[in-house]
This record gives C-alpha cells, structure tokens and sequence, in this order.
C-alpha cells in the first residue's frame, strides 16, 4: 500500500472542493486529502497551493478546470502551473500522460448500468490508474461488486451528505468517501 492508500485510510473522508467558499471551509478540516472540482487556468495553481500549505494531499479534477482542454498540455499545465499531487479525470489517456509525468491518478468513473459494470471491471489491469472513484457513492452492493472486480482502491463519491452513507460505503468495501457537503468533512 502507497503513501495515498495509507493517507486514505488513516483519514478516509475527502473533502472535494467546488468553489471558493469550501476551499475557505476545507482548509481548516480534518480531511487529509482534497479534490478541487473547480478553478480556472489563473486561479488553480493560487488553490492548489493553499491546499498545500494548509498539508493537503491535492488532486484536481482535470476535466473541470475552466480553460483547459482533454490534452496532454493540459497535464503539462497542472504539473508546471500547479503542481498537484495527482489529476482526476474521466478519460484514460490525460490519466496515462499524468502517470507517465509521475502523477498520482484517480479515475472518475459514473456507474449508470450494467454495461458500466463491465468496463469498469477491465479497469483491473489499467496500470494508469491508482484509484477509481465511484458515482453515486450511495450504492453499497455496487461498491461491495466493484471494489471485488477491479483490483483498484475505491473512493465513493456522489450524493454523500451523512453518516450513515459514509459508514454504508466504507463497509462495502470503498476505501475512502469523497464529498462537497462540509458536514460529512468533519465525521
């Protein structure tokens, strides 16, 4: 188990940040680890770089960040601009560049249906991704099915907004439970 994995599971609630008033909450939590799910080419790196000061482990959603395209320069741009930790994205390739330049990735993946299920199975010999984070994460004999199947650590995301959701995931077999709501941050 790495240095994520093991943060993870020390501190598994990620705080996942969609604007400017959850990065001012979530810079005084408990929650270890960050997913910026908002920002902008000029205001990324200055988050990022709050997020670290305050000892966060970042990641930033790549395919939410206004003015970036699906594009390897767009994982040049974070590495040099911003400096994150790692990139979450849907795609596989910006996640294949971003591993290849040294990044941690974690793979957003949207489970819909049973065709979902099975690509997300094959995600087992992806060595690009170091962990999959699972929408909605309110689904616990799905999470139990996926964290069985693929071979990556699971993060459950989506919908989360009490208690009960977080412990439901974490016992199914989701390693970590990332949320926006501030409330679930401090559980």
């Amino acid at each position: 188990m790495g240095f994520l994995e093991n943060t993870l599971g020390d501190s598994p609630i990620v705080a996942a940040v969609k604007d400017e008033p959850g990065l001012e909450r979530c810079l005084n939590s408990p929650c270890r680890v960050v997913f910026v799910l908002f920002g902008d080419l000029n205001s990324v790196p200055r988050i990022v770089a709050e997020l670290k000061t305050a000892g966060k482990t970042v990641f930033v959603h790549a395919d939410l960040i206004e003015g970036l395209s699906a594009r390897e320069a767009a994982v040049d741009y974070l590495i040099h601009a911003a400096r994150p930790d790692g990139i979450i994205s849907t795609r596989l390739p910006l996640l294949r560049f971003a591993k290849a330049k040294g990044l941690r990735t974690i793979l957003r993946f949207f489970l819909i249906d049973s065709i979902a299920m099975e690509n997300i199975a094959k995600m087992k010999n992806e060595r690009c991704v170091d962990l999959i984070e699972v929408l909605p994460g309110l689904m616990p004999k799905v999470i139990h099915r996926v964290a069985a199947t693929c071979g990556k650590p699971i993060i459950a995301g989506g919908l989360v907004t009490e208690k009960a959701d977080v412990v439901s995931a974490l016992e199914a077999g989701a390693l970590a439970v990332s949320s926006t709501n501030p409330g679930v941050w401090q559980m």
